[in-house]
């Protein structure tokens, strides 16, 4: 499923399981895990309820900079980011923006076109690793 740029997609797993699977796959690939945010935790902090939702922030200077390079604004979009949610029935999914979509909006040329290919075969492969038993 993709709406205005965000890809989500299934978990096969629990909340949990999904969030500790692509934080190791992503961390498997070479990347740096800048911090791993749990939303439901905060939420409870404050008496509220929230299913589970944990944000995943990630990266690459390799790999951003040349986007910021192109456009200084695709900072506001990077480093990456993967949220894994739980829905009403239960189900888990696992969302992040695309980066076709990222480069589109900061109007990024073809200089890019590697960049952001590499980004956009990397997140396809971290996230069905993660979300797949």
């Amino acid at each position: 499923m993709a709406i205005d740029g965000l890809t989500t997609i299934a978990s096969s797993l629990g909340p949990k399981q999904t969030m500790d699977r692509l934080e190791a796959e992503i961390k498997a690939k070479g990347l740096t895990v800048f911090a791993r945010i749990d939303h439901a935790a905060g939420a409870a902090q404050v008496g509220l309820p929230l299913r589970p939702t944990e944000l995943l922030i990630f990266g690459n200077a390799r790999g951003g900079t040349p986007l910021m390079q192109s456009s200084q604004t695709a900072g506001i979009d990077l480093p990456l980011k993967c949220l894994v949610w739980q829905d009403e029935g239960g189900k888990t999914w696992l969302s992040y923006n695309d980066p076709g979509w990222i480069a589109q909006r900061h109007g990024l040329g073809a200089a890019t076109d590697a960049a952001v290919k590499a980004m956009t075969t990397m997140l396809a492969a971290v996230t069905k690793a993660a979300a797949t038993s």
